[in-house]
């Protein structure tokens, strides 16, 4: 009866990981889109990204004033942070949590390098040494924050057993 629940068990778990790297694939993808298109592609039209790049344009040119790209930088930045967290996520299901966080953020910065030098090839786009480091900071970022998650719920298992077990001797 106990091989039942193990092999749901390994079933889930491999279910898991492999939705997890479909969501990195997948963001990677998306990543390398958006890399593919100039700021004046993604504002020319009436589509949903072109109104949200018009609006964050407009901010930014209140809060910065002309000639600052604030906006690009904030993309590189959450665009990273996703991808972190994704990675990290991923791994965590093959390798300890602390591990995996070193290893998304050392992914995420290579492919922040390669993505640099796709946009060498992109009309309009050039390689920015710069996106690379927000893209590191972004992806370090979300990589902890994936790891402070998996540490609070270790810590509250922690905590709970420690409870429990002090209820049973105070009994």
């Amino acid at each position: 009866l106990r091989s039942k629940p193990r092999s749901m068990a390994a079933k889930t778990a491999k279910r898991r990981a492999v939705i997890s790297w479909v969501l990195v694939v997948a963001w990677a993808c998306f990543i390398f889109f958006m890399s593919a298109h100039t700021g004046s592609d993604l504002s020319s039209g009436d589509d949903l990204v072109s109104r949200i790049k018009l609006w964050l344009d407009g901010v930014q040119v209140v809060l910065f004033g002309e000639g600052i790209d604030a906006v690009s930088s904030i993309a590189h930045f959450c665009e990273y942070l996703v991808f972190g967290a994704l990675i990290c996520n991923a791994f965590r299901c093959h390798i300890p949590v602390r591990t995996a966080l070193v290893a998304a953020v050392l992914v995420a910065s290579l492919y922040g390098v390669t993505d640099e030098i796709h946009q060498i090839f992109v009309p309009g786009r050039f390689c920015d040494p710069a996106d690379w480091a927000v893209d590191t900071v972004g992806a370090a970022i979300g990589s902890t924050l994936v790891w402070l998650k998996a540490h609070s719920k270790v810590s509250a298992g922690t905590a709970e057993e420690g409870s429990s077990t002090q209820r049973k001797q105070d009994a």
